[in-house]
């Protein structure tokens, strides 16, 4: 690999994005070669610490397997390498070919979180409406955006990250800190150290919920009804803010009605929790108000009710007079830089972007089509045909639902095009695969809202031939016709000033300042002087909005498909959601000591199942939904890891170990449509050895 540095010895500061929590880290340099990584002790993001996949940037850019040169591929199915601007004409080509053929709609864009989900997502959005189509996918119509849409219905923004370091009751739901945010655990460890209280909702014995003062393992999915028996109790007691509820809210008549039935007895039933522990839960809340934190993790949106399942937790914040106050949950002002989209220009709402009439809020919140909707298209079960796609880091073919459905739309294509670190499971359906730039060889600007803190990260290295995101999509552009007028800039550092043109803060002040620095100040309580960003102005216990578009107003409880539809024939529930430290969704396998601490998937099972089933340690067990079946070893954990009829297998290993042949892209939430990709029933049998 002929990489260059541009400094051939030093510590050179920027901006980490193996995650998305885009860390503060130092790269050094010793003779024109990385050689380590380490925290950068004045960002507020990580204050110093950088987590294993942080360390491992390293191992990423020099490894063995980076693609370094565009491929086509042969009629026989194998690769061959081109040079780069024979690809962009070629692809270029086939792109006016459909255009021609099909119209503009009948090609989408694509974003993973593998070159990063900042810009680089803005980029492909407006490239994509300046080709003409409204249909841009990425993975937040399966994970993020349902958490967005919930707390964006009830409170009109949403902020990742709850003031846990100030509160005194800090309530995590199916979120697991230590391995899927490190970093985070700063602040919760400095809440601690304060006096917060911790009680973390899972149906695992995860290594959060051994710290925690109370740990809820109620019955996965069921998450909805406990929400609802808390804020039964609160009203009950009448240990709500009054004030906040008389003067800045609407709805809340019809919501205390409605809470009424779920009383703890009910509540127990439903979650199969005991009613002394969700009154426990109850009185620890009113101990500690109103600082309480709720901090939400990805789990519960792959629920088929997930989106008021949050909507409800939502509004429990809002009951507990959390809202916008230190030690609950922010309303964060945006920096108010220029915006990459072009929506407002060039809105494309009458092209019909895909899924927006079955998921019509999905698209409202987020203009992000529905991807597993996209694959009818694809496969012809569409209202109209899509038939060429640009990825740009992401790989769906093992990270959406229903994988092989999945296998079979990209593989149909006329055209699939895409941009990576290395040949994924999806770039090996591709007809093109272009070599992407790391984050370590670009520039781009950070955005930490909970902090209203700007970075910017700084260019560490280039390889010869390896283009970063920017100039793909302006060397595309132009290439057919649309770049002088929408991709006028010819770098990156362009187009970071030009964004920051209205604030004030130039390029030159943040490379000054590694760390970034803040744009504003945060100001609490801000809804006394301002109106909720929500259709009436106000905190909505029920959405008018939401009834209109015949969803029900109040954000109703609907028990897990599990649960509604039992079946003898598929009574394991499947979790799939826990995660490893090394690992993100389907990234970092192909580093060695990674690999070596987890060398394979495995269906984690509890003592009780494993005897029923007559299964030791490492034995083959076929594990089987609806839709399919992948065949795993399994691991008998302790009695306490997890609950007896449920399973655990984490998603994101490779073919045919990839649970996602047997989640479902088909049961999907009716408000945002994310897919059923947890809870899901299925049945295990044990494979004999010969």
């Amino acid at each position: 690999m002929n990489a260059k540095t541009v400094v051939k010895t030093g510590t050179l500061p920027t901006i980490c994005r193996q995650c998305d929590m885009h860390c503060g880290i130092k790269v050094h340099i010793e003779n024109g070669k990385l050689i380590k990584i380490s925290g950068l002790d004045s960002h507020p993001e990580n204050r110093g610490s950088v987590c294993p996949k942080g360390l491992a940037a390293i191992d990423t850019v020099y490894h063995e397997e980076r693609l370094l040169k565009p491929l086509k591929k042969r009629p026989d199915g194998s690769f061959e390498e081109i040079p780069l601007g024979q690809a962009m004409t070629e692809i270029a080509t086939k792109l006016l070919e459909i255009k021609e053929k099909h119209g503009a709609r009948a090609v989408g864009c694509w974003q993973g979180e593998a070159l990063g989900f900042a810009q680089q997502e803005k980029y492909a959005r407006r490239f994509i409406h300046a080709f003409g189509s409204p249909n841009f996918f990425s993975c937040d119509s399966l994970c993020w955006a349902s958490r967005y849409l919930a707390y964006g219905l009830v409170q009109g923004y949403w902020n990742p990250y709850s003031d846990v370091q100030n509160a005194n009751l800090i309530i995590l739901w199916g979120t697991n800190p230590p391995v899927s945010h490190p970093t985070f655990m700063k602040s919760i460890k400095e809440g601690r150290r304060k006096g917060a209280k911790l009680i973390v909702i899972d149906p695992r014995l995860t290594r959060i919920a051994k710290q925690a003062d109370m740990h809820l393992r109620p019955l996965p999915g069921s998450d909805g009804a406990l929400a609802w028996g808390l804020i039964h109790y609160l009203i009950e007691k009448k240990r709500y803010d009054t004030g906040f509820i008389e003067n800045y809210t609407t709805g809340f008549e019809e919501f205390s009605a409605y809470a009424k039935e779920f009383t703890p007895e009910l509540v127990a039933q439903k979650t199969d929790l005991t009613e002394h522990e969700i009154i426990g839960c109850c009185q620890m809340i009113v101990e500690n108000l109103p600082r309480v934190a709720n901090y939400v993790g990805v789990s519960i949106e792959h629920q088929d009710n997930g989106v008021n399942n949050l909507r409800a937790i939502a509004c429990l914040g809002g009951l507990c007079g959390a809202v916008d106050i230190p030690g609950g949950d922010l309303w964060p002002e945006v920096m108010g830089v220029r915006d990459l989209n072009l929506y407002e220009k060039l809105p494309l709402a009458d092209q019909k972007p895909v899924g927006a009439d079955r998921f019509p809020v999905l698209y409202s919140f987020t203009k992000e089509c529905h991807t597993m909707t996209g694959m009818d298209y694809i496969l012809g079960k569409g209202e109209y045909p899509l038939r060429g796609l640009i990825i740009c880091g992401g790989n769906p073919a093992n990270t959406n639902p229903n994988a092989q459905k999945v296998a079979q739309a990209f593989s149909s294509l006329d055209l699939l095009v895409v941009r990576d670190l290395f040949l994924s499971e999806t770039a090996k359906l591709a007809h093109y695969v272009l070599p992407a730039a790391s984050f370590l060889e670009r520039s781009e600007l950070h955005f930490y809202t909970q902090h209203q803190w700007v970075s910017l990260s700084r260019k560490i290295m280039e390889i010869p031939g390896v283009v970063d995101e920017y100039s793909f999509w302006h060397e595309l552009a132009h290439r057919l016709g649309f770049g002088e007028e929408y991709f006028p800039w010819e770098t990156e550092q362009e187009v970071n000033s030009w964004l920051l043109e209205p604030t004030g803060i130039t390029v030159d002040e943040l490379q000054k300042r590694p760390e970034g620095m803040r744009y504003k100040p945060i100001k609490h309580q801000k809804f006394r002087d301002r109106l909720f960003p929500t259709p009436s102005g106000k905190f909505e216990f029920s959405s008018h909005y939401l009834e209109e578009l015949g969803y029900p107003a109040l954000p109703e409880y609907v028990e897990p498909l599990y649960l509604r539809d039992r079946s003898k024939d598929y009574p394991f529930i499947l979790i799939t959601g826990a995660r490893k430290i090394v690992f993100l969704h389907s990234r970092f396998r192909n580093i060695q000591r990674f690999r070596r601490l987890h060398p394979r998937a495995e269906v984690e099972i509890h003592p009780e199942d494993a005897g029923r089933l007559g299964l030791q340690d490492n034995d083959q067990v076929r594990v089987m939904s609806k839709i399919g079946s992948i065949t795993l070893p399994a691991k008998i954990v302790q009695e306490a890891e997890i609950r007896p009829g449920v399973i655990q297998i984490t998603h994101g290993w490779e073919q045919e170990s990839n649970v996602n042949r047997i989640t479902f892209d088909m049961v999907n939430d009716p408000i945002s449509g994310f897919p059923q990709v947890t809870s899901v029933p299925v049945r295990l049998e044990k494979i004999d050895s010969v």
